[in-house]
């Protein structure tokens, strides 16, 4: 693949956004339950071919990490068929009236949402990824550009071609999801570069790859470069739940991005908390970091530097600061976290009302894990990632933020006097 053919795939996208962004919302749902039965009947290949993928992964030295996130089992599979499922039921995205009004001289103007066009996604490890963008784009009305990691591109490629297969079967235009088939960063290079075809991109990843993608292209692009997740154990926390959640915030899945990285414990519970949850974290294989308090109350543990605060783990790591009250908590979330997702654990609604009320992030969760913070359990189906941008869209990128709007105007002659 040339650069020509990069941006033949980004011409070929932006016809077929075009057709897309009228198609019915029964079509596109047809394309969704097509897209569906033609995964299951690849579904023999598709593990088989990943599976030899994994393995090379493992051979080639790969983190337990990568090798997980990389991995689709039938588990997995039927998770990524659930998904696109749960996104064909959701409500119709696109044309929407979102405000409108009729104006003295009789001129009916409204807004109404829209497709954004063509997305491109770049991605890592995850396969998952590719039936989760495709699904949301359709769902949405958009064309997706798909591009992931050169670790799974045969099985990346089975995921995508089976899509197109079903999606062409319902209707849809033949180039509504593509993927880009050449390994290395030469095709990335060329797409970043195709603002006169591509509407927004999506990168999924490290920070690495975010900041690479963010800083080389004149494309809008939707991020979020850290999930640094804070959970705040309040002073009247319930024990026997804040230990729950902060186990599960941690332990559930290390390596995702709203896993937490920051345990923030109110001073006047500490003492109480703390061996409760160094007893549960051993169990888990959880290494510890804590503040000059924290090291008190649990000896042996290491300390936590002003890098720690700033760090995304992605691994059995936490680090513990013990606060003087909710105000300490908020101030500590606000300058350390990434605006990714935060947690306050206490039974009285003011302080829960002021955390949500006073910490800047995407995801504010009162007396949950932070692992719920995503589309899945917020009813959004498949996503296509997660935003700590503000604009155009944050927290869970679901079908709704895949939209924009126009301004629609009926008249009967309407002149300007």
């Amino acid at each position: 693949m040339n650069s020509s053919s990069v941006q033949a795939i980004a011409k070929q996208s932006r016809l077929a956004a075009r057709q897309l962004s009228s198609t019915s919302e029964s079509l596109r749902n047809l394309a969704l339950s097509k897209m569906v039965d033609s995964l299951q009947s690849a579904k023999r290949r598709v593990l088989e071919v990943n599976a030899e993928e994994v393995e090379k992964a493992r051979q080639a030295g790969h983190s337990n990490a990568l090798v997980k996130r990389l991995t689709i089992d039938d588990k997995v599979f039927q998770y990524m068929i659930s998904r696109l499922n749960e996104v064909a039921r959701r409500p119709d995205p696109l044309n929407r009236v979102l405000e409108g009004h009729t104006n003295p001289a009789g001129l009916q103007v409204f807004k109404k949402s829209v497709p954004l066009g063509v997305i491109g996604i770049i991605y890592e490890s995850r396969p998952n990824v590719t039936t989760d963008a495709a699904g949301v784009c359709i769902k949405s009305g958009n064309a997706v550009i798909l591009r992931g990691g050169s670790e799974a591109l045969q099985t990346n490629m089975l995921l995508a071609d089976a899509m197109t297969k079903g999606a062409v079967a319902a209707g849809l235009p033949e180039h509504a999801i593509q993927i880009i088939r050449m390994p290395g960063h030469e095709a990335v290079g060329e797409l970043l570069m195709m603002d006169d075809y591509v509407d927004v991109l999506i990168p999924r990843g490290g920070k690495d790859l975010i900041k690479r993608i963010a800083e080389g292209t004149r494309i809008p692009v939707i991020k979020h470069y850290d999930g640094i997740c804070h959970l705040y154990i309040a002073a009247d926390a319930a024990p026997a739940q804040a230990v729950d959640l902060t186990i599960n915030s941690k332990c559930q899945s290390v390596q995702v991005c709203n896993a937490l990285e920051t345990l923030l414990i109110d001073q006047k519970c500490a003492e109480q908390m703390l061996p409760l949850l160094q007893a549960a974290f051993d169990t888990n294989n959880i290494e510890l970091r804590g503040c000059e308090k924290t090291q008190k109350l649990l000896p042996g543990i290491a300390p936590a530097t002003e890098e720690d605060w700033h760090s995304e783990y992605l691994a059995p790591i936490l680090s513990i600061k013990i606060v003087n009250g909710i105000d300490e908590a908020i101030d500590h979330i606000n300058h350390y976290g990434s605006g990714h997702t935060d947690v306050i654990v206490t039974q009285s609604l003011n302080m829960a009302q002021k955390f949500e009320h006073q910490v800047d992030s995407a995801s504010v969760l009162i007396n949950a894990s932070t692992r719920l913070s995503g589309g899945g359990d917020y009813g959004l189906g498949s996503v296509v990632g997660i935003s700590t941008d503000k604009l155009h869209a944050r927290g869970p990128v679901g079908p709704d933020e895949l939209t924009t709007y126009k301004w629609v105007a009926y008249g009967n002659g309407h002149l300007r006097n």
